[in-house]
């Protein structure tokens, strides 16, 4: 089975081509998804959580309060530590599950979408890293327009993130996603026979 790593920056539109590529017929494993997932209610993570920084993270209906978890948990490295030491294992659980879940499905590629892949070291573990590339600049307009983000904490957030030249130096391919639509998509239809290839050769050997 091969892993296809999909990464980009805040704004660069790796949601959309993840939703493409799903639409394309291969499988996502949402690494965002799965950090909300292991937080819910009823999971040993949100008591831990609850148990180490205050059970007033919690809302009136049981649920994680995210902004009170971030704002006692990333005031320094002990606290932001502290929050990996309970959520990372579960999150790393979980993706190893899922992708041993497609494998034994006869899944033939499975894509990785994970916004930390390369700061993580992840992208070693994958067959194919994709990148989505959008200067910077851009992503902040988009920022702005689409999601009514503050232009200062657009440019914050982005500057926050590695480099542009890091993940594209990462990268096996890179999907140029500051044109139209229509320019995406035939990008995006290219990386899909480039899997499907792969893939083919793959069960071949």
């Amino acid at each position: 089975m091969l892993k296809i790593g999909l990464t980009g920056g805040i704004g660069s539109g790796k949601s959309t081509v993840a939703n493409l590529l799903a639409e394309a017929g291969l499988e996502i494993v949402d690494a965002d998804r799965i950090a909300r997932e292991v937080v819910e209610p009823g999971q040993p993570a949100l008591a831990e959580l609850a148990e180490a920084f205050g059970a007033d993270i919690l809302n009136a209906d049981g649920t994680l309060n995210r902004g009170e978890l971030a704002r006692r948990a990333f005031v320094d490295a002990e606290h932001t530590g502290l929050l990996n030491s309970i959520t990372h294992p579960r999150i790393s659980a979980e993706t190893t599950r899922r992708f041993a879940a497609a494998e034994a499905a006869g899944t033939r590629a499975v894509v990785y979408d994970m916004p930390l892949l390369i700061e993580q070291g992840l992208d070693a573990g994958m067959d194919l890293t994709v990148v989505v590339d959008v200067p910077a600049e851009t992503r902040v307009q988009r920022l702005v327009a689409q999601r009514g983000m503050d232009e200062n904490d657009a440019r914050a957030r982005i500057a926050a993130q590695i480099s542009d030249e890091r993940r594209r130096a990462a990268a096996d391919v890179v999907l140029d996603n500051s044109g139209p639509r229509e320019a995406l998509d035939a990008q995006v239809a290219e990386l899909v026979e480039r899997v499907d290839r792969m893939a083919a050769a793959e069960a071949a050997e």
